[in-house]
């Protein structure tokens, strides 16, 4: 490990700080501040995370997020009731939290080495908040039954995102719902249209079962400690999903698009979406989904369009992109932006969207 190398690491904790800051975490934010300060290679986790091979930056191997979620596993497993001690709602000095983690880092240094090799894994439904008034705009302008399939599904929350209630500024949609959601909306109203879901079908790597203990726990861990209301509403998702059966495929993004492109759906749309998922693909499976997709489009018809709903980064400083992309006509347009967490939406719609 070289000097340059290490700093190198500690910078990516110090932006994750104000990623976490800007999203209303406090506490992660801190926890990311103080293991770029204080973090050495004395432990072998410290030297693991200090000689980090990849990319260690949130659009690469999120390494300060793979040290938070094992961190808060530890936590909420219970086997680390001495760092329990000083996490939300806790509130102790800095010196005593850091004090507690090196603790953890020694006697848990297995558990810790294992978890860090695992990417963060999050499914966070308040998207939904982003993806409900891009579907309305497509089931307006095609009106047809919508085929879900969604990329990175992960355990499948925002696969039902149609199950949820909203309220998006002055208006409210969905029935009585375990999952409310109402961002802080702002723009006209979404378009009014009548959505039917003919079919649904997820697909991750690494998907999880709304169902497992286990995998529920690893869902929680990535949820940020100080954030009650994101592991509340999570937990409320998942027990709807464990409810109806929702499964996603394990199954990597280009094969999976591939198979569900090739059937064509007359009259109906095909929607092929991703939230905060597509950024995670390598450059040359992101070339060639973007070319797999792009050539179904050109297959697609008045009677069997095909659309593509993106929540994505785009490098701007405000939020993600919600991008849609119709064919036939192979339009593509910028209809809004909305916080990573769903926190709020500025919502342009297709009228009113950038090209």
């Amino acid at each position: 490990m070289t000097d340059d190398s290490a700093e190198v690491i500690r910078q990516s904790f110090r932006r994750q700080a104000k990623a976490c800051e800007d999203l209303g975490s406090p506490f992660t934010a801190r926890l990311c501040t103080m293991a770029a300060e204080r973090l050495t290679a004395k432990t072998p986790v410290g030297a693991t995370i200090l000689e980090w091979p990849g990319n260690p930056d949130g659009t690469g191997d999120a390494l300060a997020l793979r040290l938070a979620g094992t961190l808060h596993a530890l936590v909420r497993s219970g086997q680390a009731p001495a760092l329990a001690a000083v996490y939300p709602p806790h509130a102790v000095d800095d010196d005593t939290l850091w004090a507690a983690i090196e603790v953890a880092m020694r006697r848990d240094e297995a558990f810790m080495l294992e978890r860090l090799k695992s990417a963060p894994q999050t499914n966070e439904v308040r998207r939904s908040s982003a993806l409900l008034p891009g579907f309305l705009t497509i089931a307006a302008l095609t009106g047809k039954p919508l085929v879900l399939s969604e990329v990175g599904a992960s355990a499948g929350l925002n696969l039902q995102w149609d199950r949820y209630s909203y309220r998006l500024g002055e208006v409210s949609w969905g029935k009585t719902s375990a999952v409310n959601l109402a961002p802080r909306w702002e723009g006209p109203p979404p378009p009014q249209a009548a959505i039917e879901v003919a079919e649904r079908a997820g697909c991750d790597l690494n998907p999880l079962d709304p169902s497992s203990e286990d995998d529920r726990q690893r869902l929680f861990s990535y949820i940020w400690a100080d954030q009650q209301d994101r592991l509340d509403r999570t937990a409320a998702a998942l027990a709807m999903a464990a409810e109806s059966g929702l499964r996603v495929e394990k199954a990597d993004a280009i094969d999976w698009l591939r198979h569900r492109l090739a059937t064509p759906r007359r009259d109906m749309t095909h929607v092929i979406y991703h939230t905060i998922a597509w950024q995670y693909l390598p450059p040359a499976l992101k070339a060639e989904g973007e070319a797999l997709i792009a050539e179904a489009g050109t297959r697609a018809t008045d009677d069997a369009p095909l659309a593509r709903l993106q929540l994505e980064a785009d490098g701007k400083p405000e939020g993600a992109a919600m991008l849609l992309t119709l064919w036939p006509i192979g339009e593509t347009r910028e209809i809004g932006r909305a916080d990573f967490h769903g926190r709020w939406v500025k919502w342009a719609g297709w009228e009113g969207s950038s090209g």
